[in-house]
């Protein structure tokens, strides 16, 4: 008797579903213990307020009962972890199944509540994993968004109470694509910074954001003859259209944006479905001129974005003056 392979297969699933679900129960479990420990500390030092120092004096004492029966995981900084996590979040609905213990902790540093609570949204529509987490805050997913939307649609769009109805809600400028593993200095071609992007597609997609799929490479044209190749196309479900990306590893030109507007004329002319939003077209550039990109293209224009590319992440310091040029812009 063969054994079917699908059979195999199905119960080869539910196995590593369900040890899933009970690694994810058991997180939770667990972090609703932090909640309740941390709780329970904050009520203590209350009834000890009288006591500048009470609530050090309170953690140490604490840990040193705890430490040595339940091991590291209870020292005088965990401690005060658990405390801070429930002055932080003292609702417990709103400790959320779906983010584990880690998740929290790289939650706690953020002292913006505003970005604490986008980046809780987006880890849950998105199922980040911890190290996702870490890598879209140490590369300021939240302060880049807010450089080309206001505070209010970015919240929005995370929270799920509203599709984005234009391009900027989620494409970021500038993209950081440190996971590439090129350096500044190094001399490369736009086809190498392609098959980089490529063998990396996966970090590049996070990169993207919300709503990406891939679909093709080297998109080859026939126009009259001629042929055509557009470096990279995707698909955003979201925005219910084509995203064409075009490579350009030298300062941004107006014959750059000349191309790529050819480009997304042929997919509106001869791709897009009648259903489907008009294509919109990236310029992922090593250095953009501003001035170039809207003297080149209609006063309205909503689908050729030009956006830079950066190999490294940016420090505190850079992104806080990116942010005040942009304020001062508004203003």
């Amino acid at each position: 008797m063969i054994l079917d392979q699908s059979l195999i297969q199905d119960i080869k699933a539910i196995i590593v579903s369900s040890k899933e679900k009970a690694i994810r129960a058991v997180d939770h479990e667990r972090t609703l213990m932090y909640w309740q420990i941390g709780r329970r500390i904050f009520e203590e030092e209350q009834q000890g307020k009288d006591r500048a120092d009470y609530g050090n004096y309170l953690t140490k004492l604490i840990s040193e009962e705890l430490e040595p029966e339940f091991g590291s995981g209870f020292s005088k900084r965990q401690i005060e972890l658990f405390r801070q996590f429930y002055r932080t979040f003292p609702i417990a609905n709103a400790v959320r199944s779906q983010l584990g213990w880690t998740h929290y902790k790289m939650l706690l540093r953020l002292d913006n509540e505003d970005k604490r609570e986008f980046y809780i949204a987006e880890a849950i529509k998105n199922n980040w994993t911890t190290r996702q987490l870490e890598r879209q805050i140490h590369s300021s997913l939240w302060e880049r968004l807010l450089l080309s939307n206001d505070k209010e649609s970015v919240l929005a769009v995370a929270r799920n109470e509203k599709h984005p109805s234009d391009a900027k809600e989620i494409i970021k400028d500038p993209m950081y694509l440190e996971f590439l593993g090129l350096h500044r200095e190094a001399s490369y071609y736009e086809k190498d910074l392609e098959q980089a992007i490529i063998t990396h597609l996966h970090d590049f997609l996070l990169e993207l954001g919300n709503g990406f799929a891939f679909v093709a490479r080297q998109k080859r044209l026939h126009i009259e003859g001629d042929e055509f190749f557009i470096d990279l196309v995707f698909y955003n479900r979201l925005l219910q259209c084509f995203v064409i990306i075009e490579i350009k590893t030298h300062k941004l030109t107006h014959q750059d944006v000349g191309q790529l507007q050819m480009y997304v004329n042929y997919y509106d002319r001869y791709e897009k479905q009648d259903f489907e939003k008009s294509t919109i077209g990236i310029l992922l550039c090593a250095e953009k001129n501003n001035a170039v990109v809207k003297i080149s293209l209609p006063e309205d224009n909503k689908t050729i974005i030009a956006s830079e590319y950066k190999l490294y992440l940016p420090t505190e310091q850079q992104l806080i003056e990116e942010l005040k040029k942009e304020i001062e812009k508004r203003g």
